[in-house]
């Protein structure tokens, strides 16, 4: 229960890929953050590309950066649809200006970009995205998980445990 008293938050909307939303989801919980969903309408339940139902706790709206301590941001189809929200940047400019926690995996690069805080910084994601990425102004590197700061990034799926464990410590440490 390292984390106790951290507070997390979890972007959704439709399509994400359910493991990358779960898991670290759990892990974080594991270790005793409180971790919220914050979608376009609260009380809305999305569903993953796979089936599984997570309802949001919050609007993006109602979401108050200087009272989290981390954001996860999935991946699967959502981060297409999580980057046209102005409050989704908003917020994921905020994070990084404050230096908290930001972990993204796979698609979820895209919100990044759109957020514009990729330059100069190291990243992974899903290979199909690392032209995105590095058009953005980021170095792309084929690892598991890379940690620049206070972003954590990885590719896919295969890759949950060690990013799970990334994040976990960079809230630790924060």
């Amino acid at each position: 229960m390292t984390l106790q008293g951290k507070n997390v938050i979890c972007l959704l909307d439709d399509e994400f890929e359910d493991l990358e939303l779960w898991y670290p989801v759990y892990r974080v919980r594991e270790e005793g953050a409180s971790v919220l969903f914050a979608g376009p309408e609260k009380g809305r339940t999305h569903i993953g590309k796979y089936g599984v139902p997570a309802k949001a706790d919050l609007s993006f709206d109602e979401v108050d950066s200087s009272t989290i301590d981390g954001l996860l941001v999935p991946g699967g189809w959502a981060p297409d649809k999580l980057r046209r929200y102005p409050k989704v940047l908003e917020l994921v400019k905020e994070m990084d200006a404050a230096r908290k926690p930001i972990g993204q995996i796979c698609h979820a690069g895209w919100v990044l970009i759109s957020a514009k805080i990729l330059e100069g910084r190291n990243v992974t994601s899903t290979p199909g995205i690392r032209d995105d990425m590095e058009n953005a102004g980021a170095t792309w590197i084929d690892e598991a998980v890379v940690v620049d700061g206070h972003i954590i990034s990885s590719r896919r799926p295969p890759d949950l445990p060690p990013y799970g464990k990334a994040f976990v410590e960079a809230l630790r440490g924060q």
